[in-house]
């Protein structure tokens, strides 16, 4: 019994000894009030040495392993070990948590490091790739995170001297990072030939670029930037672990145990060798020190403390002291002093004083030490031995008395008896040996009854026996002392037992869990006289419980502090403490025990301390003292939101069953109806499971919530408007303290959370990510800047929010819960609301009971009872307080709960005349309360919102069904009303006209499923759920007439059209009775359903009956004898049915979803014109179809409100209103339908359909080839073929995973080559410079084209730079940074942000290191990177827009679901990220106007995008308002004023669009796909560019007006076939316009004048180049079958001549007057270079030449082939080019040529990588070796030494005349990149 609560005293954290040095560096330092910060086991430990105090932090639970301080030097930062550890931020002084950061590392965060002026803190993991990782600490945001290395990580430090940069070191290396955006970069530092490439262990920066780091062999290395430049050999002679930058230099310590301080350049000042010094010893190592002022700290390897002042530098102050390394098991307290003794297996014995805090003796042992004890004397200590033995010392001198081994095991458990005269030893060889203490430890007998290692002992107090625990849990006890085993329980029963240490027995049941392991639990002790048991269990945890404690699973206070398993406990000798030690921490912790009398003083405990009291929340006891729980709340409380199936889930079951229906054939589908339909009015409120959910805005209406919609009310015009924006039930509901904005929170997943405007009745805000299943309470904080929600999920999550901002400030661990403190005044009830009152620390709370509890801060004050049954509802007032109860009582206090000033009983008789409805029960139980405009409104359990009136009139204002499923629904015959019948038990008649009220209202013996009105409309049958069915009169709801057929539920009632002579009653067992109306007789009866009925329908005449069943059987009876009928489907459709409510058949094949497995149709209801069919279904949509809906998957109008089943929905006589009945939401909505001419648009219209339309959105060439683009991703590519070199500026940077060190397969360099300029020593090339690039990526990217600085220059980019391209000189200039092909690009309008670029590139996002996608922001100008975002967009970006102010960049993913992710770029920080869609998105654009909407278009859609917050919510294009408009592929976009969007497409036509609705289409813009628009932010105009053919009045490039009405049409003069234009860009009377074969073009919009201004190859590889042999001029040949001529100097291409097939190598004649071009096909040409005219050509292979080769004597022509032969032609002999002779027996393809110096023999490299030299022209192989080295060769060409990387790869490069210029052809780039050589001085 006694165990039901925990005990009521208390144990407090009074010292910790110990310090962890092992395995932790940098981790103590001083705080700003001079107090020393450290940590041990799981507790952050703040010491002040002048006051000889400790003070706990004890956020942590695990282990803590390292530490930073915060440059202000009070708030500290700490990271622990564990599965999912985190990171706490607390200041030294208050010992308060700041911010906890988690969710981000696992295994643990190894280095914490603050940054200068600390706002940022990084971190780093444990995990295998060491993540480094930058958080905004305050907003425990992750600002950016990289993986750090493939080794551990030591030390991270932030450069003070240099904003975003960090250093960190570790194994064999250091790095240097930058931070930029949310990218972080890392180089490596380059060793080079000054030190060894070794692990570094410390580091530390500054000024200059400067970094000092402590190196494993005692060295410092001294780095300048990323270069070491020199090192300080022998600064220590081991490793250095620790180094403290300070004002005055740097001090250093390492493992010879020495301090070394340095000045500030690091000269050496001056040498501290603790091992010398007399508190030294050998083997003494330092692991962290701090230098301040004339105080230095130190913390050793063996959890020792020092404190040197350096003057006296020899005589260190040893200021803490610990065990060291290795496990801790051994502890006993002194039985006379306040003494304890501990002993570890680092081989000590300590006496530790527990009044001084201190060590007062030490002495080592030979052996590991498991277990000790103090004999009652006090006089000798015993200590168990880990090899089996026991040594007993004197305890005042240390002295030995004895050592005895009689056991081969560890000793684990040894007792003194309480006589003093015996001890009993325990082993781990489960036997337990006593020995004499006065015979010098003779044995006297040994205990042999155990079959596992004996755990624990105690002796009975009269030392007559012994009682053990062994490892399987069993207790045995045995006579003293011979050791015979009792078995006999009735001898032990009596025995009173002289301490409890045991963990089994019945005294001791309570302590364990219900369901957990025997041994677990390591220690226990009793306290007799306190009646208090202490256990320490494997988990790190010191519990107190209640003793005895008979029953399993008592209830107890927990303290946390130890890291892992607390092995040993035990209660000092007059139970003041309790010490406790730990395992694999080694720590030794001492509690002050607070009894149960002195808890009363205990209000002045620290704050800290009621962190540490777990009160009663952890026990799992099935005893509870609680009282009985009401009933109305246990209800409550076991109410599952969980769902089958969440709205989440929809998009991926549609896309899941769309696959399977891949193969089925679709008819044309029927387009959607033209009716709409408009939610008017609900019925309803829900008070059932929710509270507070009812509040007056300040303009008077009432807002609250029922379903899943929110309702703003009108009590003056009884109107209501409603919120739409949530799809599942509304949980939650609270009013903003200022401005009428709501919050709600909803059911789902992922749930929402969404802040709107009463007014707008738009979201402002829309919050989720961290709560599972549902949103349960939410509520603004007073400014309503911050809003607090809670989550149903299991732990039920806290979260904070910056509601505005859309971020979470903190999660329910971050935030720090303090309990309350009950005491003794009161029992723990359950607390069902809450209110804080005027003053800061007072809180008033209502309970179960029916009781208000008054607290000030965590203690209880006082209780007022308040109500009979439990206080639902509490409001504050300005001067007091309004309560609400299960008893209907509403009163109203005075501001101290002191008096009840009024209370109004909610009761019928007091109901004004002017209310909307009836109350069904006096005193309904009040679950909402508020106060405004002189009245108060109340909301209760019945689902009624009342207003009370202050002087006591109530008016009814709205109400809905109560608790209970709704499916009963019948609309009139010919009266606007409708009746319900629900599992509440009532019957309803509602009133849908403008009084909107309930006009009647009926109890019932039972629940109903289902009435009807009969066709006069008197009479109302009502089918029950007991099987009987009653008929009412339709106006006094009395009964005429029922009966009691069947068993089961009646689920359709129908009487028969036109007098209503018959009522057909289906019922779940599977009959439907005919009854005769007027002789009250059953008539027929329907056999032959092998399921229960569902719906039921009579035709015209009264004849016929259609049914369906739940096993989805559609059948027919005559009536009235009830004879099944088989119809043929095609006829079903010819009878007239008098309603049609059926949802099986031919005509309503359309109207079942994709996913009709998961969801059910409950209902449908067809429109008495016939044309649409209403239908309700499980997921809570109401969905409108045309009617007959043939086909599977009819298109659709669909409409949320309800949240999950709609149970019925009936149109009203007339069709003008719909009404919807929600089976658990229990409302009842009433929609208007609006006609299909009647158009005023509607934001909440409804969306399409599921399946996309099957009509195809169009074909065409290129767009399918964007689509379809792998990009190669240049980091995969590497994997491939080997590529060396790096961009001279890329290098040393971090070399990826992948990269190999180079293996060059081409032959060494020949000693003799022959050199034009023989005379002339060359100059060695030092290093190149990209000076031009011939290239535009046109191909597959859009609107990547703009004018820059007033159309001056252009921007645009190829390959992997971004080009700046002066207009007037061709100069241009490149950001380089990229490591990947560029794919997007986008220019920033605002004037804030001029010339500001953001490009996009391919990536792979594996990890967020280099390789992964990422978008740079960068100047244009400078080329200075302002900004990188890596980003989770697998694969690539594909576009990118800035919105408005500029602030804001839209970027978009090549993933699979093409995520749409919105950044705040400057700060890198990711704001919102969504699935866009599930086909390629090609472009999304901000609307020029707007930073919160924007536009996506792709294959087949169009998508209008509002960023709410941090959520980004879509709406699909609508086309349902034009006739025959289809879905097309939509490529890009544009944006006209009043909220016009223009989206170009496939077919050539533009969309325009008004808000997410098509209203107007420009057919034919464009004869082919219209691929590019822009939108002049100036003057409104759009241009547009699309694929045509070049005719008299079209061009490929428009200028269309503001509308899109009237256009201008410009031609490109470029002589294709075809234009395709894929950017256009407006500037100052100019357009730049970007083509598909790779042009930029400016044309004049006045004189349609075009100016080439970039040219480049179309298709790549570009496989051939050659150099003039004399001029800056040189040829490429690509994969497009042209060869194309470039002038460096002039920078342009001066000729192209198109070849008609794929060319693959040219090259010059050494003249320079002809070309010789060598073709895919075999073919090979000779231009004469004057007139490009052909001089002959040849085909003699039939496969790709590979390479063409003029001798230097201009005499024989060498073409090579694939087809492993290389032939010979002689030139004298004229154009017919008959091949001479050909080289024999060559193993492989050919790759390169290169002649001799005097044409007499050519040296050929083959695809074996072997080099074969054949004479000329006779071809015959030289094989001499001797005779090869003798031959000096005109040219050199080894393929296999490439040096830059382009694009996924170069495939050729040469030098041009002079070595000027390297000119490197890109494969799939399609560039040529000409770079300017810079030569090494002479």
């Amino acid at each position: 019994m006694a165990a039901r609560s925990a005990p009521s005293c208390h144990l407090r954290l009074e010292w910790v000894y110990g310090y962890r040095g092992h395995q932790c560096r940098n981790n103590l330092y001083y705080t700003a009030a001079k107090e020393i910060v450290y940590f041990v086991a799981g507790v952050g430990v703040v010491y002040s040495p002048r006051e000889h105090r400790q003070k706990f932090y004890r956020g942590h639970s695990d282990d803590i392993i390292s530490l930073a301080l915060h440059p202000e030097r009070v708030l500290v930062a700490t990271g622990q070990v564990g599965k999912e550890p985190y990171i706490c931020v607390w200041d030294s002084y208050t010992l308060q948590t700041i911010s906890v950061l988690k969710d981000v590392h696992t295994h643990g965060i190894a280095c914490l490091a603050f940054d200068l002026d600390g706002q940022r803190l990084v971190s780093v993991g444990l995990d295998s790739k060491n993540a480094v990782c930058v958080w905004d600490w305050k907003r425990g945001k992750m600002l950016s995170m990289a993986p750090g290395h493939t080794d551990r990580i030591f030390d991270i430090s932030w450069d003070l001297y240099q904003p975003n940069k960090l250093v960190s070191c570790g194994v064999k290396h250091i790095k240097f990072w930058n931070l930029c955006g949310n990218a972080l970069t890392p180089k490596r530092g380059v060793f080079g030939k000054t030190g060894d490439l070794q692990t570094i262990l410390c580091l530390a920066c500054a000024r200059d670029e400067l970094t000092y780091s402590g190196a494993l062999n005692g060295d410092i290395y001294v780095w300048k930037g990323i270069n070491l430049i020199r090192t300080i050999q022998g600064a220590h002679t081991a490793g250095i672990f620790s180094m403290n930058a300070c004002e005055e230099g740097f001090a250093t310590g390492g493992r010879d145990g020495c301090i070394r301080l340095w000045d500030l350049t690091f000269k050496p000042i001056t040498v501290i060798d603790l091992r010398e010094t007399d508190q030294g010893y050998k083997g003494l190592s330092v692991r962290s020190v701090c230098w301040r002022g004339d105080h230095i700290l130190v913390g050793t390897q063996d959890s020792e403390i020092f404190e040197i002042v350096v003057h006296e530098r020899n005589k260190p102050f040893l200021i803490m002291q610990g065990h060291c390394e290795g496990e801790l098991w051994a502890l006993a307290v002194h039985p006379t002093k306040p003494l304890a003794v501990t002993g570890s297996d680092d081989r000590s014995v300590r006496i530790w004083s527990l009044v001084d805090h201190a060590l007062i003796a030490r002495c080592n042992m030979e052996e590991p030490i498991r277990c000790a004890a103090v004999n009652v004397d006090g006089i000798h200590l015993a200590l168990g031995m880990k090899d089996g033995s026991f040594t007993v010392l004197r305890v005042r001198d240390m002295t030995e008395v004895v050592h005895i081994k009689d056991r081969k095991e560890a000793i684990h458990e040894l007792k003194y008896s309480p006589d003093g005269t015996y001890l009993a030893v325990g082993c781990n060889d489960s036997s337990v040996d006593i020995y004499g203490v006065a015979q010098r430890y003779k044995k006297f007998g040994e205990c042999v009854g155990s079959l596992s290692f004996i755990t624990h002992l105690d002796w009975s107090s009269d030392s007559r026996y012994l009682q053990t625990n062994d490892g399987n849990g069993k207790r045995l006890f045995y006579r003293m002392p011979g050791g015979k085993e009792v078995t006999n329980k009735e001898e032990i029963k009596g025995v009173h037992w002289a301490s409890w240490t045991c963990v089994s027995g019945l005294e001791v049941n309570g302590i364990w869990p219900k369901y957990s392991d025997i041994n677990d639990i390591n220690s226990v002790d009793g306290n007799y006289i306190g009646q208090v048991l202490v256990t320490a269990d494997d988990y790190g945890i010191v519990k107190l419980f209640r003793y005895p404690c008979l029953r399993k699973g008592a209830k107890f206070k927990k303290y946390i502090g130890h890291s892992a398993h607390v092995t040993n406990v035990r209660w000092s000798h007059d139970y003041q403490w309790v010490i406790s030690i730990g395992g694999a921490d080694h720590s030794v912790f001492q509690w002050k025990f607070i009894p149960e009398r002195k808890l009363k003083d205990a209000l002045h405990i620290a704050p800290q301390e009621s962190l540490a009291d777990s009160n009663t929340d952890e026990s799992d006891s099935d005893l509870s003292d609680v009282p009985e729980l009401d009933s109305e709340i246990e209800q409550e409380t076991q109410l599952t939101y969980r769902r089958q199936v969440y709205k989440e889930d929809l998009p991926q079951l549609k896309e899941q069953y769309k696959e399977k229906q891949k193969s089925g054939t679709s008819k044309r589908r029927e387009r959607a109806p033209g009716n709409s339909i408009r939610l008017h009015f609900v019925h309803g409120y829900r008070g059932y499971d929710c509270r507070s959910n009812l509040f007056y805005t300040q303009i008077g209406e009432i807002v609250y919530h029922v379903a899943a919609v929110g309702v703003i009310y009108n009590r003056q015009q009884n109107t209501q408007r409603f919120y739409l924006g949530h799809d599942d039930d509304i949980l939650c509901l609270a009013l903003h303290p200022l401005k009428d904005y709501v919050a709600t929170g909803q059911v789902g997943r992922d749930p929402t959370i969404h802040i709107w405007d009463t007014e707008t009745i738009k979201p402002l805000s829309i919050l989720k990510g961290y709560h599972q299943y549902g949103v349960c309470a939410v509520d603004f904080s007073a400014d309503g800047k911050r809003l607090v929600s809670v989550g149903i999920d299991d732990s039920h999550t806290i979260v904070l929010w910056d509601w505005k901002k859309g971020e979470k400030l903190s999660l329910a661990g971050g935030l720090i819960g303090r309990k309350g403190y009950v005491g003794t005044l009161g029992k723990n009830d359950t607390m069902m609301c809450a209110v804080y009152g005027w003053t800061e620390e007072m809180a008033f709370s209502g309970t179960s009971t029916g009781d208000v509890c008054i607290w000030r801060d965590v203690f209880l004050v006082k209780t007022v009872k308040a109500h009979d049954g439990p206080v639902f509802s509490m409001h504050a007032l300005e001067k007091g307080f309004v309560t609400g109860g299960k008893d209907g009582v509403v009163a109203l206090w005075d501001d101290s709960f002191e008096r009840c000033l009024k209370t109004y009983a909610i009761k019928r008789a007091a109901l004004a005349p002017g209310s909307k409805g009836l109350l069904l029960e006096d005193n309904p139980s009040i679950r909402a309360i508020s106060l405004g405009h002189g009245h108060i409104l109340v909301g209760t359990k019945n689902g009624e919102i009342l207003e009370v009136d202050k002087s006591g009139p109530i008016t009814l204002l709205v109400q809905g069904h109560m608790e209970g499923e709704v499916w009963g629904l019948a609309t009139h015959p010919y009266l606007p009303i409708c009746a319900t019948v629900s599992d509440d038990k009532t019957l309803r008649i509602w009133d849908l006209s403008p009084s909107h009220c309930m006009l009647a209202v009926r109890k019932l013996k039972k629940g109903g499923r289902c009435c009807c009105f009969s066709p006069d409309g008197k009479a109302l049958a009502v089918g029950l759920n007991d099987g009987s069915f009653l008929m009412a009169n339709a106006d006094t709801l009395e009964d005429l007439v029922s009966f009691h057929h069947r068993k089961d539920i009646i689920s359709d009632i129908r009487f028969s059209p036109g007098s209503g002579k018959y009522l057909a009653v289906a019922s779940h067992d599977s009959f439907i009775d005919i009854y005769n109306v007027l002789s009250s007789k059953r008539v027929g009866v329907c056999k032959g359903a092998t399921s229960y009925i569902t719906h039921i329908d009579w035709d015209i005449r009264g004849k016929l009956l259609q049914v369906n069943t739940g096993a989805k059987e559609q059948l027919f009876f005559e009536a009235p004898r009830g004879k099944k009928q088989t119809i043929p489907s095609v006829e079903v459709e010819k009878i007239g049915w008098a309603s049609w409510t059926s949802v099986l058949g031919l005509c309503c094949e359309g109207i079942w979803p994709v996913i009709g497995e998961v969801t059910d149709i409950t209902a449908s209801c067809l429109t008495s014109d016939k044309t649409v069919l209403a239908t309700g279904d499980d997921l809570g949509f109401v969905k409108l179809f045309r009617y007959p809906s043939k086909g599977k998957f009819g298109k659709f109008k669909r409409y949320v409100a309800h949240s999950t089943h709609v149970t019925n929905v009936r149109w009203t006589y007339d069709d003008s209103m719909l009404v919807t009945l929600g089976g658990t939401d229990m409302s009842l909505m009433v929609w208007t339908n609006e006609m299909e001419g009647y158009r005023e648009k509607r934001p909440c219209d409804s969306e399409e359909s599921d399946i996309d339309s099957e009509e195809d959105g169009g074909y065409d060439s290129d767009v399918t080839r964007e689509n379809e683009t792998s990009y190669t991703i240049r980091a995969l590519a590497t994997n491939i073929r080997p590529m060396f070199g790096v961009k001279p500026h890329l290098q040393q940077k971090e070399p990826s995973v992948d990269e190999r060190p180079p293996v060059s397969r081409a032959p060494p360099q020949p000693e003799k080559l022959q050199t034009n300029n023989v005379g002339k020593k060359k100059r060695p090339i030092e290093d190149l410079v990209l000076e031009l690039v011939f290239g535009y990526r046109g191909r597959d990217c859009r609107n990547n084209v703009h004018y820059l600085n007033d159309g001056d220059d252009i921007i645009y980019h190829t390959a992997s730079v971004g080009i700046l391209h002066n207009v007037a000189t061709g100069t241009q200039s490149f950001y380089q940074e990229h490591n990947d092909d560029i794919l997007c690009l986008t220019v920033n309008q605002h004037p804030k942000f001029i010339n500001i670029v953001a490009t996009g590139q391919v990536g792979d996002s594996a990890d967020m290191s280099a390789t992964a996608p990422s978008i740079h922001i960068w100047d244009a100008m400078n080329k200075q990177t302002l900004s990188i975002l890596r980003c989770y967009h697998s694969k690539g970006v594909c576009s990118v827009s800035f919105s408005a102010t500029g602030k804001l960049l839209l970027s978009v993913g090549l993933d699979p679901e093409h995520t749409i992710t919105i950044w705040r770029w400057q700060e890198g920080a990711k704001i919102a990220s969504r699935a866009g869609h599930n086909q390629r998105i090609f472009v999304a654009e901000f609307r020029p106007d707007s930073d919160s909407q924007f536009v996506s278009v792709g294959v087949k859609h169009v998508k209008f995008w509002t960023l709410a917050g941090r959520t980004l919510l879509s709406r699909k294009g609508l086309l349902s308002t034009l006739d025959d408009a289809r879905m097309q592929t939509m490529l890009a976009v544009a944006f006209g004023a009043n909220n016009l969007t223009f989206t170009g497409t496939i077919s050539g036509d533009v969309c325009v669009w008004k808000d997410h609705i098509l209203c107007r289409i420009v057919a034919r813009a464009h004869n082919g796909p219209v691929f590019a628009m822009y939108t002049t932010l100036r003057d409104g105009l759009i241009v547009t560019g699309g694929k045509e053919r070049p005719s008299k009045e079209g061009g490929a490039v428009k200028l269309w007006d503001q509308e899109l009405r009237r256009c201008r049409a410009f031609k490109l003069e470029t002589g294709q076939v075809t234009d395709c234009v894929r950017s256009v860009c407006r500037g100052k009377g100019k357009i730049l316009v970007g083509t598909r074969n790779a042009e930029i073009i400016e044309v004049g919009e006045k004189n349609a004048a075009c100016n080439i201004l970039v040219n480049a190859h179309v298709d790549g590889p570009i496989w051939g180049l050659a150099a003039h042999p004399s001029r800056d001029f040189f040829l490429s040949a690509a994969e497009d079958g042209t060869v194309r001529l470039w002038d460096i100097a002039d920078k342009k291409m001066l000729n192209k001549v198109n070849l008609g097939h794929a060319a693959r190598t040219v090259c010059y004649s050494p003249e320079g007057d002809m070309v010789a071009i060598g073709m895919k096909n075999g073919e090979f040409i000779i231009l004469l270079v004057s007139s490009l005219k052909i001089w002959g050509k040849k085909r003699d292979r039939r496969c790709a030449i590979h390479d063409i080769r003029f001798s230097p004597d201009s005499r024989f022509l060498a073409v090579g082939s694939s087809e492993n032969s290389v032939d010979f032609y002689d030139l004298t002999l004229g154009p017919t080019l008959n091949r001479i002779s050909y080289c024999k027996d060559i193993p492989s393809f050919v790759i390169q040529m290169d002649f001799s110096a005097d044409s007499r023999h050519l040296q050929v490299s083959t695809g074996c990588y072997k080099r074969h030299v054949y004479e000329v022209p006779s071809g015959k192989h030289l094989m001499d070796q001797t005779a090869i080295d003798r031959i000096t060769w005109a040219t050199w060409t080894a393929k296999h030494k490439r040096f830059l990387g382009h694009s996924p790869h170069v495939t050729n490069i040469r030098f041009t005349s002079g070595d000027r210029h390297v000119i490197s052809a890109g494969g799939d780039d399609c560039s040529l990149f000409v770079w300017r050589c810079v030569h090494m001085p002479h």
